[in-house]
């Protein structure tokens, strides 16, 4: 009578555990699925090739896992804009392109002093220190 007992126990513990180590193996894949994660089906197949290798890639499976975001991707920042070096060329960009949009709409006499006070070699200098506005080159020809 004891020993049906201890092997009906014994039983019940092993499925418990086979059991438990099939739930666990899935938790990536149900962290993928909640992230929306693009690749959860190779975190799936993953999972159970994870199962037959002792899990032994399944601490892999779950960094993958938590990697994504759908509302910041595969980033680690909130948005592109919290670089504070994008920001910065952003700010230039938007300077030059107000600055071409005033040197485009000067009256074309004061274009004359500005083409012909300059070669074509420097105007091929692509930093924006080389170019010179029509206000500067007046300033430099009055010395």
């Amino acid at each position: 009578m004891l020993n049906n007992i201890a092997l009906g126990l014994l039983i019940f513990v092993a499925l418990v555990i086979f059991y438990g180590i099939i739930a666990i193996h899935d938790i990536p894949y149900e962290i993928s699925k909640h992230r929306r994660h693009p690749h959860q089906d190779a975190i799936h197949v993953a999972g159970w090739v994870s199962l037959f290798t002792l899990h032994i890639l399944w601490p892999f499976l779950w960094i993958w896992a938590t990697l994504y975001r759908e509302d910041r991707g595969w980033g680690f920042t909130e948005s592109e804009s919290a670089n504070p070096v994008v920001g910065r060329l952003e700010g230039q960009i938007q300077a030059l392109s107000n600055r071409l949009q005033a040197i485009e709409s000067a009256p074309s006499g004061s274009d004359a002093s500005l083409s012909s006070g300059q070669d074509e070699n420097s105007m091929s200098d692509d930093s924006p220190s080389s170019v010179e506005s029509p206000a500067s080159a007046d300033a430099a020809d009055k010395k």
